[in-house]
């Protein structure tokens, strides 16, 4: 990576980022347990995931400028996310990443990120079963 460049940058900006959303919202869209706790309307979380995500990376600011800071737990407060769910949102992701491409080293970069960020987000455990 060149001096300076940040991942947003070095992977290919918007047009990256906009189709690794879509991906993985299809993936979300196509698993039955892990798209009951996400709203109906899926248009208005991609679109704040898309620009999180740029502006995570080094892109522009647009999340930041409309939404302030992501208090990400709060965000996901409403939403019960079990070690399951983690699971099945983090598997998406990854599987996301490597569809769009993302090559090393931001491969492992991002998917490092996903992994401490997904599980960061775990609020409800289940019982344990006999």
């Amino acid at each position: 990576m060149a001096e300076n460049q940040t991942v947003f940058d070095a992977i290919g900006g918007k047009p990256t980022f906009r189709n690794l959303v879509d991906i993985f919202y299809a993936k979300v869209e196509a698993d039955e347990k892990l798209r009951a706790i996400f709203p109906d309307d899926l248009e208005p979380g991609k679109e704040w995931q898309y620009l999180f995500l740029m502006q995570y990376w080094g892109g522009p600011h647009e999340y930041g400028d409309q939404r302030g800071h992501p208090r990400l737990r709060m965000r996901h407060a409403p939403y019960t996310i079990t070690p399951d769910l983690r699971d099945r949102w983090l598997q998406h992701m990854l599987d996301a990443i490597d569809e769009v491409g993302i090559e090393e080293p931001h491969r492992t970069t991002m998917r490092d990120y996903f992994e401490r960020g997904a599980t960061f987000m775990i609020n409800r455990f289940e019982p344990p079963t006999e």
